[in-house]
């Protein structure tokens, strides 16, 4: 009920502006987010790295309604893979894009070029890209994109949410050499028709999708903090013969640490997903509904401004 909650949290603007109006509220942002510019996220990618992570930069702002805020997305894509190379730090840093915020909900052929641009941006430094997936209604469009995006830029990479009933489908669809898939549970509210409701049913339907991933000829991107599922996920890839080179872990800036530390010790190619930017009200939400402990701090600094 909680992760309901704070998931329809996410598009309440009254709630937004009451958040973002509370100090202390700072403080857990900056848990799960690496700043708000350029900056300050190369400093933190730069820390990734010399421990030995792998980077996915995404820069927040996937509400975007103007053709001007399309650019401006397409724009700081470009310019933060220039600061990657310059700074030398790809191909360990990759960026994943949601196209929403190229302006998806404007104009697809739009959301495409800007795509485009920054995939050709990605290549030029020495990297690539993930299309970042969001609510259910895109996901035709984003895999469309992705293919032709395919075409000249092989290496970008898919996201598929297991908690979606089609996500098996789409699983054999991409399960091809050369083909990166990043595998997640989902992260927003999705009606029953055409979403697992219960945990349990997500978990099923990651590991089957997991299975078919790992027996597939692509490159599976394994995105969980679950304990049990990256078990079964280190499992699935002895399993199926595959070396540490043959697959990756992908976790949250900010989340189990520990657990990316003990990944990367063990061989592991361990990814961070790391956020930046001004617009993180929808991410932190969609992180709290991850973990609706961490709105202790929301709720205490609400509750001192009474």
């Amino acid at each position: 009920m909680l992760r309901s909650l704070f998931l329809a949290a996410a598009g309440s603007a009254r709630l937004e502006r009451l958040v973002e109006s509370v100090p202390v509220s700072k403080g857990i942002v900056q848990r799960f987010v690496a700043g708000g510019g350029a900056d300050e996220v190369l400093r933190v990618t730069r820390e990734l790295a010399d421990d030995g992570l792998a980077v996915s930069l995404d820069h927040l702002g996937d509400d975007t309604r103007t053709v001007e805020q399309a650019v401006a997305a397409r724009d700081e894509y470009v310019a933060i893979l220039a600061g990657l190379h310059g700074a030398g730090l790809t191909p360990a840093a990759e960026v994943s894009v949601k196209l929403s915020a190229l302006g998806q909900r404007i104009d697809e052929k739009l959301a495409y070029e800007h795509a485009r641009a920054i995939c050709a941006a990605a290549a030029e430094a020495g990297t690539t890209v993930t299309l970042d997936a969001e609510d259910h209604s895109t996901t035709d469009a984003t895999l469309e994109t992705l293919m032709e995006l395919r075409r000249d830029f092989p290496s970008t990479g898919a996201v598929l949410q297991a908690y979606l009933r089609r996500t098996e489908g789409d699983c054999r669809e991409l399960a091809t050499a050369g083909s990166r898939v990043r595998l997640c549970k989902g992260a927003y509210a999705e009606p029953e028709s055409v979403a697992f409701q219960s945990a349990l049913d997500v978990d099923k339907s990651f590991v089957r999708c997991l299975n078919i991933l790992m027996s597939g000829e692509g490159y599976p991107m394994v995105a969980t903090h679950d304990p049990r599922l990256i078990a079964i996920a280190e499992d699935r890839a002895r399993w199926f013969d595959r070396s540490t080179g043959e697959y990756e872990f992908q976790l949250l800036y900010g989340v189990r640490s520990e657990e990316q530390g003990r990944l990367a010790a063990g061989g592991n190619t361990v990814r961070i997903y790391l956020p930046y930017g001004d617009q993180w009200y929808g991410y932190l939400m969609r992180r709290l509904a991850d973990r609706p402990a961490n709105m202790g701090f929301v709720a205490r600094a609400v509750a001192s401004r009474k």
